[in-house]
């Protein structure tokens, strides 16, 4: 029996039609998406570094650490997830469960675990073909470092009168003086340092705008010596304008967005909003980091929550949107169980690992797709149809054709596209709820239930799928033979 199973699934398998696709020759920094995590707040795999522990007290360790994560890599991938983020990793003073006071950047965090066992989450994460990174703080240290009380450092520091935007001492801590080449040389030895120590993929950098734009430029051209792909993104402080072609142009691969941040949150914790105030990250987005929420706001679900809203509902459109459009989206960690959060340190709560089955599926469904459509990641965006709340636009990647059509309103919608919009003569196949739209008069009609979505392809009409008949076919002859055989077999048995 075991061998006509495999028999029929090989006939499955050579005869289906899957939809043709570009191919993803290398994989490169906008194909990632990032599942983002304070590692103190994820979970707590390992209760032996469990020191000053309260997890009743959100301005203390929880008890996360590199074992929970470790122990959750396989339910971070198989949501679709290719590359993961932590913040700082460093040796920080008591009560730094967030990673930004540091005190010694050659050293992990004891909260969290050892040297060893960090280098084998990266171990275990790239087995995964998962990418690893983690937040460098380069802007301050902790008010506790040695450093701040040596009178031979002094110069190492700016001074605390200074108001100047990269020169400021942020939430009082002491601020590092990149200008001084031996705090540049210090800095940029311990990222080379940790590259080659644990074999990371990528620094995230917080607070990239108070950091000099000549300090970012050395930085950059070091680490990418070390290892030619790695990643850098740069998260600005919240809300603080800056020229992101400054910080391209000194080496730092993609920014945070929060203008765009802003605008997604405004559009999507309701129903029936224009996209149009989308439109700019939409034409220029490839180098931007786009997301809902991260460790430095309150949480999207609140939004949604004080929209009087369904946060399912609302999650699954936003992170449709989030998904297929053009730059690298970071989920925040508990988006996938609509978690819940104002303002810090309300937003970095332990994270609660209670089923959301339906919200999970669908964020596994889209992260398949995204994987698997090279057009969802690289390809040119245009705009289709967008009023008040149903956008329906076009990614076309070496000869892939994706539609995206969402239904951000109460009620079900019907868009129709032209020949002149999409080739005629084809059809369009969803892959998210199995919809296809043939053409009908040069007319391709849409309709989209209230709050959803489906992602198409462009793909040649099918008509009779003959392939599937024939597989159908011989499956169904296969089953009789067998049965033709037991009976002989059991007539003989009987016999003898």
């Amino acid at each position: 029996m075991r061998k006509i199973n495999l028999i029929l699934i090989a006939v499955f398998l050579c005869l289906s039609t899957p939809v043709d696709a570009a191919e993803k020759k290398d994989r490169n920094w906008q194909d990632e998406t990032i599942y983002s995590m304070v590692v103190d707040r994820f979970n707590n795999g390992d209760t032996s570094n469990d020191v000053d522990v309260n997890a009743n007290d959100p301005l203390a360790y929880n008890g996360g650490d590199f074992q929970g994560i470790i122990d959750k890599l396989d339910y971070i991938h198989d949501m679709g997830f290719t590359a993961i983020r932590l913040t700082p990793v460093f040796d920080n003073a008591p009560k730094g469960y967030h990673g930004y006071w540091v005190e010694d950047f050659y050293k992990v965090d004891e909260h969290f675990g050892t040297m060893k066992k960090f280098k084998q989450l990266v171990k275990e994460a790239h087995k995964r073909d998962m990418k690893v990174l983690i937040d460098f703080v380069a802007n301050n240290v902790a008010e506790s470092h040695e450093w701040v009380k040596d009178p031979g450092k002094q110069d190492w520091f700016h001074k605390k009168s200074q108001q100047e935007l990269e020169n400021a001492w942020v939430d009082g801590l002491p601020d590092l003086n990149q200008d001084n080449p031996e705090v540049r040389d210090y800095l940029i030895e311990a990222a080379k340092w940790w590259i080659n120590k644990t074999d990371i993929d990528g620094y995230s950098l917080p607070q990239v705008n108070y950091v000099p734009v000549s300090f970012w430029q050395e930085f950059s051209a070091a680490v990418k010596k070390e290892k030619a792909d790695f990643f850098l993104v740069g998260v600005p402080a919240e809300n603080q304008e800056i020229e992101a072609e400054r910080y391209e142009s000194a080496g730092i691969d993609s920014l945070f967005d929060y203008a765009h941040n802003e605008n997604l949150r405004t559009v999507f914790a309701n129903t029936s909003r224009s996209f149009e105030s989308l439109k700019t990250n939409q034409e220029n987005g490839q180098a931007t980091t786009t997301f809902f929420d991260n460790e430095f706001t309150s949480r999207f679900t609140k939004d949604i929550v004080d929209e009087r809203q369904f946060p399912g509902s609302r999650w699954k459109t936003a992170l449709t949107y989030l998904y297929t459009t053009p730059g690298v989206p970071v989920v925040y960690y508990g988006t996938e169980i609509a978690l819940n959060g104002g303002e810090t340190p309300d937003n970095r709560s332990l994270m609660s690992f209670r089923a959301e089955k339906e919200l999970m599926d669908f964020i596994t469904k889209l992260g398949e797709l995204r994987n698997k459509l090279p057009s969802l990641t690289r390809g040119t965006m245009e705009m289709l149809y967008d009023k008040e709340g149903i956008a329906v636009y076009k990614r076309i990647y070496q000869g892939e054709t994706s539609i995206i059509a969402i239904n951000n309103t109460r009620e079900s919608q019907k868009v129709t596209l032209t020949s002149e919009q999409l080739e005629d003569g084809k059809e369009l196949r969803g892959l998210l709820t199995g919809d296809v739209v043939r053409p009908y008069k040069d007319q391709y009609n849409i309709i989209i239930d209230r709050d959803n979505s489906e992602i198409y392809v462009l793909a040649e009409k099918t008509g009779l799928n003959l392939p599937l008949i024939s597989a159908v076919g011989i499956s169904v002859l296969l089953i009789l033979v067998f049965l033709v055989l037991i009976i002989k077999r059991s007539k003989r048995n009987i016999v003898e």
